[in-house]
């Protein structure tokens, strides 16, 4: 008898459109997730809203985060504003003295600290220090099941648990900021006159001629959004967390990494707004700096 030819093996034109049939369902898995996702956290986040004006808040648990989220980040957030203030004018001054404007530095300093330098490093000294420890402290409570006692208990967990947080880093925000901003005003003046030898008087008049009220309080109205999107970030990643010390784990990852990316989106899109609003208040357009 003959062998007959085999017929499983692949045929090629079967296999490429499997392949793209599997990509395609990936890609329609991720997206679902992610909807799903957005639409999770958007819950919890008008849970957290709604809990925060439905019951005032007790001193003796507010204090404790208060101390945890302000105090405790002010070294961290004073010693980075301070070196990066230091790190603008050794970046900027050999541009600018090619120019012949080395006098002019103050203003670039000063005016991408208060702007943008100075509320996202204290956003992400936050995230980093205070997001990643409310998701592992919330995860650890979700994993040994004490979250589920206080629901058995009637008590309300978002309403204990999350919303001092969320005021914690709502209202303490904007000090970490004015610190950020103030260390690497520090920092930049610092390196600028004593060890590049810029003349102070000519360095704050340029300052203060480029560098104004409106945007000082740019830096500080951002730090608000981005102060409640690591508190709802984190706390959502910690009440659901997965079971186990690697769940703790990649849930306090994962607070980090989306409250940084979140910072960015919303500095991107908060700095376009801000910046149409500007122009809309000051016709004249964008300060020169020759």
């Amino acid at each position: 008898m003959h062998a007959t030819p085999s017929t499983t093996a692949p045929r090629p034109a079967a296999g490429i459109s499997g392949w793209f049939a599997g990509q395609v369902a990936n890609l329609g898995q991720f997206a679902m997730g992610s909807v799903a996702g957005i639409g999770d956290v958007t819950l919890f986040a008008l849970q957290t809203v709604g809990w925060l004006f439905a019951r005032r808040q007790r001193r003796d648990v507010l204090l404790p985060n208060f101390y945890q989220i302000g105090v405790m980040s002010l070294p961290v957030v004073a010693l980075t504003g301070l070196f990066i203030g230091m790190v603008l004018a050794v970046q900027s001054y050999s541009q600018f003295k090619a120019l012949g404007l080395q006098t002019r530095l103050g203003s670039v300093i000063n005016l991408s600290l208060v702007r943008e330098l100075g509320p996202v490093l204290a956003a992400t000294m936050l995230a980093g220090r205070v997001g990643s420890a409310m998701a592992a402290e919330l995860g650890t409570m979700r994993v040994t099941e004490q979250i589920d006692a206080l629901e058995s208990m009637g008590a309300n967990p978002i309403y204990y648990l999350v919303v001092p947080r969320f005021l914690g880093c709502l209202i303490l925000i904007p000090s970490l900021t004015v610190m950020a901003d103030f260390m690497g005003v520090l920092g930049g003046y610092f390196y600028s006159h004593v060890l590049l030898g810029i003349d102070y008087h000519h360095y704050w008049a340029n300052s203060r001629e480029y560098v104004d009220v409106f945007d000082f309080l740019l830096g500080i109205f951002k730090s608000l959004f981005f102060g409640a999107a690591i508190a709802l970030v984190s706390c959502h990643h910690g009440f659901h967390c997965q079971p186990g010390a690697e769940g703790v784990g990649r849930a306090a990852t994962n607070a980090f990494v989306h409250s940084f990316v979140l910072i960015l989106i919303l500095d991107l899109f908060l700095g376009i707004w801000l910046n149409n609003v500007h122009d809309f208040f000051r016709p004249e357009g964008p300060r020169k700096l020759l």
